[in-house]
């Protein structure tokens, strides 16, 4: 049995991290210019993805080493040289000192999320019936992009172009396996998986509105657990916005709360 504690989290941490660095590492890959980079400093990482990207904080900030006064004054230099908001997620496994001193510097609570888990184990074999899923082939990157960036924008088509490279630059992030559920032979629902070190971090999910509801993702997510066994991995994570849909998905498929965890902003840093 996995415990939900400090060896837990710093796993759980350093995998989305990684992926988030990563991500930056593609970024800067595809777009020269964007200045796209990161560092680690007392063993937390700090991603600049651009001042507006959700990819732009630390990950891990003061599980692996305790933190110091000292250390926030070089990741805040990070993200300030860079015109960057002084964002961190934090897990409340930092305990009430680190907590505290976030609040002695002027940060705020600005977000709360829940960080899932399970083992992973050999699935069943099951019978899907018209659904099916494949690890996306050469040359379907680009299909891939645009399934995944048409669902997360149906509500606001004006971010169309921006999600395209975004998806454009998941898909091209190392250690990066992209998936399509396809109803009928059609694609409809995208999702991914970042694998680092045995965690099998869940991400990147999301179905075509036409085709919601019809049971894409809950297969996606069996199958993303097929490969990770196939792959040798021991434990899956997945971040979801509290009792939403994701969640619940989750939980459905044997995903447990490791945490739920907060993310800080530094007061008057940049938009």
């Amino acid at each position: 049995m996995v415990f939900a504690d400090l060896s837990l989290a710093r796993r759980l941490e350093r995998t989305e991290g990684h992926a988030c660095a990563q991500f930056a590492e593609a970024r800067r890959r595809l777009f020269p210019a964007s200045g796209a980079q990161w560092m680690e400093c007392a063993g937390a990482y700090a991603v600049f993805d651009g001042a507006d990207s959700p990819v732009t904080q630390t990950f891990g900030l003061g599980i692996f080493e305790e933190l110091r006064a000292a250390s926030l004054d070089v990741i805040e230099c990070f993200f300030r040289d860079r015109g960057a908001p002084v964002l961190h997620e934090v897990s409340p496994l930092v305990g009430v000192a680190a907590l505290d001193l976030l609040c002695a510097r002027q940060y705020r609570p600005m977000e709360i999320s829940n960080v899932l888990y399970r083992c992973v184990e050999r699935p069943a074999a099951e019978d899907h019936g018209p659904i099916t899923v494949r690890v996306t082939g050469p040359g379907e990157a680009e299909l891939w992009s645009s399934i995944n960036a048409r669902a997360w924008t149906h509500e606001h088509p004006e971010l169309l172009d921006s999600l395209s490279r975004t998806c454009a630059i998941s898909s091209a992030r190392g250690g990066t396996v992209c998936f399509l559920a396809d109803l009928d032979g059609q694609p409809g629902a995208a999702g991914a998986l970042c694998i680092h070190k045995g965690v099998a971090l869940f991400a990147g999910a999301a179905t075509v509105p036409e085709m919601r509801r019809r049971g894409l993702q809950g297969v996606l997510l069996r199958e993303r657990l097929r490969y990770a066994f196939d792959n040798g991995c021991d434990l899956a994570m997945m971040v979801a916005e509290a009792a939403g849909n994701s969640q619940r998905n989750a939980e459905r498929t044997g995903f447990r709360i490791a945490y739920t965890r907060t993310k800080w902003r530094l007061r008057g840093s940049s938009v």
